[in-house]
């Protein structure tokens, strides 16, 4: 009896192809500049952080007034307190306290009390001259220290009648406009009350002539407050 060969078995899916070599994670070693360059970047992130919290947070001893700052005067530390403030970039704008205060600095413009004082108010001379001026009648409260005002000239009416036989009443004229109260010398309540009210006043060297004219002759000088500029 004849027996035929067995069949070769077919050949498996994988036979003949080479086998897939696994993957192995290496533990990272402290010069891969991988892990040096994620080290850096965190540590900068950090230090960034940092900064930002603290430079939010740090506070500079600057000058406020203690008081009105009028122009024409002349700073002294009695005119100023310190405070501590934050102001981020902008502390360089302001009188520092943590250092001497210069000297022969004088005022330019108005400071409120109370108010930072910057250094774009400040500088070597103002072109103003402090006059005092006299008034008869009652003052606006609003008229103090640091008011912004317009000087008026009313002139006394004539003592002998025109042809009409009434007297004839000379226009008022402005004196000055602008000008600062720089002080306002008054016993209590002549402020809104009759009184006599002696202002003292910023004036202007080229006005100087028209105001000392005015004092000097027969009238009545009105201080008008500026509307929006009363400070």
């Amino acid at each position: 009896m004849t027996y035929a060969p067995a069949a070769p078995a077919p050949p498996s899916l994988g036979q003949g192809l080479p086998e897939p070599v696994v993957a192995r994670l290496r533990r990272p070693r402290w010069r891969d500049p991988r892990l040096l360059t994620g080290i850096v970047i965190v540590a900068l992130s950090v230090a960034l952080g940092s900064w930002v919290v603290s430079a939010a947070s740090r506070t500079v001893p600057v000058f406020v007034a203690d008081g009105a700052l009028t122009p024409g005067a002349h700073l002294t530390a009695d005119a100023l307190r310190a405070v501590d403030v934050r102001l981020g970039a902008g502390t360089g704008s302001y009188l520092p306290a943590d250092v001497p205060l210069p000297e022969d600095l004088v005022v330019l413009r108005v400071v409120d009390d109370g108010e930072l004082v910057p250094l774009t108010a400040l500088g070597a001379d103002a072109d103003v001259r402090s006059v005092a001026v006299p008034v008869g009648s009652g003052l606006s409260d609003r008229i103090r220290a640091g008011a912004v005002v317009d000087l008026w000239f009313v002139p006394d009416a004539p003592v002998a009648p025109g042809a009409s036989g009434k007297r004839d009443q000379p226009e008022p004229s402005t004196l000055a406009q602008s000008v600062v109260v720089e002080q306002v010398d008054a016993e209590e309540g002549a402020i809104v009350v009759d009184g006599t009210v002696t202002l003292h006043v910023l004036v202007a060297t080229d006005s100087l002539p028209t105001v000392l004219t005015a004092l000097s002759d027969t009238g009545t000088v009105a201080v008008v407050p500026v509307a929006g500029k009363v400070r």
